[in-house]
């Protein structure tokens, strides 16, 4: 199958159909190019802020509530789109308020399959902005997505960089890793663990970016990123594990062939095993024994 990762502008809009042509325009030119699999990037949908105007846009608490207020038009838009053009799209993430969780907005991506089904995961360790400046909460729990294209995993962002994380999604063919990252250390800590789960559960990653200025947000103002896709640099995957990687902060779709063959070929006969060797490590990684030298 083919994937597509995003690197993603936020823009100010005019209106509704703005947003609506936006995002038909990105998903056909992904479809066009045969991708069956679309990343968007974890705050996303922060654009949808500025439907209610400047002053909104620019408020931390009230660019909350004004994109959770958006989501369920937003999710009818993705989720008609992926019914025409027959592709999964992870949509970019949403702060949601749920009070099924509790008073404070949680960050939730969702995933839109062709015929019609949702689901969505929420992120699970927030940011010391999250958590201190805007009082984002973590939600739900992990869920493993069986779909068409095979077993996918969802850890936004900052939880990609949690390894017990990426354990608890080792059954994922695919770990899908939207992210929104100011400054270059950012988007290199969530790459570095994007390209550290694929390594260890031995599967294809997916990373994508926000990416440009959007100065009528204090949250998402700077963006530096792009897209990639990761797997483990091991049997029938490239050397050095990179699939496909856009330019820095250029926006477009990046591209990869990924074929679920070579995952489970990598994680049953891979020049290591690191997927079934994980089980060995409680035993030994105990304290150590301190040893002075002298």
């Amino acid at each position: 199958m083919k994937v597509a990762a995003a690197a993603y502008p936020l823009d100010f809009l005019a209106g509704w159909s703005d947003y609506a042509a936006k995002l038909t325009d990105w998903v056909k030119r992904a479809a066009e190019g045969g991708a069956e699999l679309l990343v968007f990037p974890e705050y996303g949908a922060m654009e949808l802020a500025t439907l209610a105007g400047a002053d909104v846009a620019g408020d931390l608490e009230r660019s909350l509530v004004a994109v959770s207020d958006r989501i369920a038009d937003a999710n009818t838009l993705h989720s008609d789109l992926a019914s025409q053009f027959k592709v999964h799209i992870l949509a970019g993430s949403a702060p949601v308020f749920d009070p099924e969780i509790g008073t404070r907005p949680v960050n939730r991506a969702r995933l839109f399959a062709p015929g019609g089904d949702m689901g969505h995961q929420d992120k699970q360790i927030m940011t010391r902005f999250e958590r201190d400046e805007w009082n984002v909460v973590g939600g739900g729990p992990l869920h493993l997505f069986e779909t068409s294209l095979g077993r996918i995993g969802i850890l936004i962002c900052y939880d990609s960089e949690f390894p017990l994380l990426g354990r608890a999604l080792a059954d994922a063919d695919i770990l899908l890793v939207p992210s929104c990252t100011e400054a270059l250390a950012g988007y290199s800590r969530v790459r570095i663990g994007a390209r550290a789960r694929a390594l260890e559960n031995q599967c294809v990653s997916i990373m994508s970016s926000t990416v440009g200025d959007a100065r009528w947000s204090y949250a998402v103002d700077e963006n530096t990123g792009r897209g990639g896709v990761f797997g483990p640099p091991d049997t029938g995957f490239p050397s050095d594990g990179i699939i496909a990687q856009g330019v820095i902060g250029t926006p477009g779709w990046t591209f990869a062939d990924v074929d679920p063959a070579q995952i489970s070929r990598v994680r049953h006969d891979g020049v290591v095993l690191n997927r079934h060797h994980w089980d060995e490590q409680p035993a030994r990684a105990q304290a150590p024994q301190a040893v002075q030298l002298r």
